[in-house]
């Protein structure tokens, strides 16, 4: 805050403006109007050469409807310089219901957007991974299973039971993990369970084989037990 004032507003407001400007600062400005004499009560964090005094401009406050909601936002604001702001003013009343004061949060989205841009830009598309530079790092397969089947799941590894670690397995078997000495202990650090279970899973794995489909042209055998009975059917009507 710029200067002192023994208005009784600001004595019970300026905690809050405090808290508010101390979390947000330096990118947030926090200002406390008088809605009665449209002027500046407080303000912290200034971003503007405004100070306490100095009018508020805003609009007749009396002329709010009292069920009308008091707090309004988040809207946009520019400043001079061509900052763009996310707005929030907040309408407070006496103890008779009328307006008494505007608290106004004014926050730079400057640092918000250039983050977000910088963040956009890691998250940019890449290039195809080169093939020939991984195709014996057997770790990278690892954690391309694993880590596939989270993303496809949408279920963090400590959440995993009994199914999924199974599925995981068979697929890293089938991409040829296993065959890699020394495989299965940084493949039970990945899943994050220990080398015993590992080893249980795996033995389990080899006595339940993954079921079989069977081939397009391949009938059921109820449709072949259907085709035969048509056949002989056929063979009577003869």
């Amino acid at each position: 805050m710029t200067t002192e004032t023994p208005d009784p507003r600001v004595r019970t407001w300026t905690p809050v403006c405090r808290a508010v400007a101390l979390l947000l600062g330096p990118y947030a400005e926090v200002v406390l109007h008088d809605a009665t004499a449209d002027r500046v009560l407080a303000i912290w964090n200034p971003m503007t050469p405004r100070t306490p005094g100095d009018p508020s401009l805003l609009g007749e406050l009396d002329t709010l409807d009292p069920s009308a909601p008091d707090v309004y936002g988040p809207y946009e604001k520019l400043l001079p310089d061509g900052r763009r702001l996310s707005s929030v003013s907040a309408v407070l009343r006496d103890e008779a219901g009328r307006p008494s004061a505007v608290l106004c949060v004014n926050l730079d989205r400057g640092p918000l957007e250039h983050a977000a841009a910088l963040l956009a830009g890691f998250a940019a598309p890449t290039a195809p991974r080169p093939e020939p530079l991984f195709e014996r790092d057997w770790t990278e397969r690892m954690n391309d299973v694993i880590g596939g089947y989270v993303r496809a799941h949408g279920r963090p590894l400590e959440r995993f039971g009994r199914e999924d670690r199974l599925a995981v397995l068979r697929e890293l078997d089938q991409a040829g993990v296993f065959a890699v000495r020394r495989a299965v202990p940084a493949v039970a650090t990945a899943l994050r369970i220990s080398r015993s279970t590992a080893y249980t899973l795996l033995a389990e794995l080899k006595q339940t084989p993954e079921p079989r489909q069977a081939p397009e042209n391949q009938q059921a055998p109820e449709d072949q037990q259907a085709d035969a009975g048509t056949g002989a059917g056929a063979d009577e009507s003869e």
